[in-house]
């Protein structure tokens, strides 16, 4: 297997928007933010794992994040929807893994919530998981996560430095033709636009016309979705500590498609494609004395800085998905290979 460079995009000088990324540019700049992988590589054939997102450190369950989800297309397994669409609230980690691993994932996610302290008579859970699938690199079929991965990967959860490409659900996926993954970014907002950071976490496995920092670079590598074919899929997740409610993230969620747009991807009609945002900003209380949540929420108006850091951090967590991406040999012997990244480098240097 080649080795990908360790480098991240911004190491070779590309920029993506005008807003400042965070210490790490990664999920986990914004405090509290938890992120844990779990990563199946076993012979030839299996090439899959798990990675799991907490907002918090504290129990989900009986402190639920504001959250929201936006449907770019809709082709896709997610579970947990409805009762966030209809609540505006998250009370479970997030979890992201292959297709066909969602419903393992999600009784993990229910034992996960049952055994925290603090919910013995909980009767009722929604689990969050989001999938891509990455069945031309991995035995999908033989639905290899267990509970015990996705649990481990909770556990393993840490805020912090965030490896991407070939881990946890981004093992087997392919994005552009070339090798996906996870990727992550982050933006932090100066003070005069209330100092908030934003994060963004991919899995990707998604088709199109890959561009680089506004550049066509997939036309000028001759690789691109037209002559093969335009499926795939992409999870985003957006975090921030901004106080905003669900009305508010679900427009924040919006914004990040038009990061993905900026890279090529076009949300073809086998692609399933969702946006979560959660608020770090504030909880709300499973059970309360109050007949009321009494929450500051920024304005309408001073949204729009949120919106474009969304549209920038998702956009670098793409192509950080792509520039980590290794080659790697899967299923039925399938071939992909990583991006050209040194190649990619002295293309944008000719076409700027």
């Amino acid at each position: 297997m080649a080795l990908q460079s360790s480098k991240r995009a911004r190491d070779y000088g590309l920029r993506f928007g005008v807003l400042p990324t965070g210490p790490l540019n990664m999920i986990t700049d914004v405090p509290g933010v938890r992120v844990g992988q779990v990563t199946l590589n076993e012979e030839y054939h299996i090439h899959t794992g798990v990675t799991a997102i907490l907002p918090h450190d504290g129990n989900q369950f009986q402190e639920k994040s504001p959250a929201a989800i936006y449907i770019g297309n809709g082709f896709g397994k997610l579970v947990g929807y409805t009762q966030i669409e209809e609540l505006g609230t998250l009370e479970t980690p997030i979890i992201l893994t292959n297709t066909l691993s969602v419903p393992t994932a999600a009784d993990a996610l229910i034992d996960h919530t049952l055994t925290q302290p603090g919910n013995e008579k909980v009767r009722s859970v929604n689990p969050l998981v989001g999938e891509t699938n990455d069945g031309f690199l991995n035995d999908i079929c033989g639905r290899h996560i267990s509970k015990e991965h996705v649990l481990n990967a909770i556990h393993q959860a840490t805020t912090g430095y965030v490896e991407e490409g070939n881990v946890g659900a981004g093992t087997g996926t392919v994005c552009f033709g070339f090798k996906g993954g996870i990727g992550t970014s982050s933006r932090k907002l100066p003070p005069s636009l209330g100092e908030f950071t934003l994060g963004v976490l991919v899995q990707t496995n998604f088709e199109g016309v890959l561009r680089v920092a506004g550049l066509p670079v997939g036309i000028e590598l001759g690789s691109y979705s037209f002559k093969e074919n335009l499926d795939g899929s992409c999870m985003i997740i957006v975090i921030i500590d901004a106080p905003l409610d669900a009305r508010n993230l679900k427009r924040l969620a919006k914004r990040a498609f038009m990061g993905l747009a900026q890279t090529g991807g076009i949300g073809s009609n086998g692609s399933g494609d969702y946006a979560t945002a959660v608020s770090t900003a504030y909880r709300i209380s499973h059970e309360s004395s109050s007949l009321f949540d009494e929450v500051k929420l920024l304005r309408n108006d001073n949204v729009s800085p949120l919106f474009m850091a969304a549209m920038e951090a998702t956009e670098e967590a793409i192509i950080n998905s792509l520039f980590a991406g290794q080659t790697l040999t899967g299923y039925e012997r399938h071939e992909v290979h990583q991006l050209p990244v040194d190649k990619v480098v002295e293309l944008l240097k000719k076409l700027t």
